[in-house]
């Protein structure tokens, strides 16, 4: 495995990584994960370079992430890796994850699938982060049983058109 790139308190875009990453947007998003032995899971992981930073020091997340093959995963073990057949797959892993991680994803279906399938199971929080532009799309998905929090990116360490979602389950 490549090692990952230094990180700089400013966000920077990253080759494989959509979200602009920083050091604050990093230790921002691991506040929001919960520790060992939780599973944190990425859904549409990329490279595995924003999951890479956060299950190493000094953040330490137990972290899987999950890509369509062919995997272009670059920063992750194999041990935290997923591979699924095709976009309209899902990881089982899913049923056992305390967090999911979507980043930048690229349809609103996969979320509705995931929580149809797996939102009644393990999973208390979701962690959305993408386009500013395209939360509305998103956000039908978490009406019933969720609270939504909204950040501006800008305001924990990431680039101003970006937005981090954090939408905690209200009931079980």
């Amino acid at each position: 495995m490549d090692p990952p790139p230094p990180l700089t308190a400013a966000p920077t875009a990253f080759s494989g990584c959509c979200l602009g990453l920083s050091r604050p947007l990093l230790d921002y998003i691991s506040t929001l994960l919960l520790p060992r032995p939780s599973l944190a899971l990425s859904i549409g992981s990329g490279y595995g370079l924003l999951e890479a930073y956060l299950a190493t020091e000094p953040y330490n997340v137990y972290m899987v992430g999950v890509e369509v093959a062919p995997t272009s995963n670059l920063y992750l073990p194999a041990h935290m890796h997923r591979v699924v057949h095709g976009s309209r797959f899902l990881e089982p892993l899913a049923a056992n994850a305390t967090t999911w991680l979507f980043v930048y994803p690229r349809r609103a279906g996969l979320v509705q699938e995931y929580l149809d399938e797996h939102g009644d199971k393990s999973v208390q929080r979701v962690i959305w982060a993408g386009p500013k532009a395209d939360w509305d799309d998103y956000k039908g998905c978490f009406v019933d049983g969720w609270k939504v929090d909204i950040h501006s990116a800008d305001e924990v360490g990431g680039r101003a058109w970006e937005l981090i979602a954090v939408v905690n389950k209200t009931c079980t």
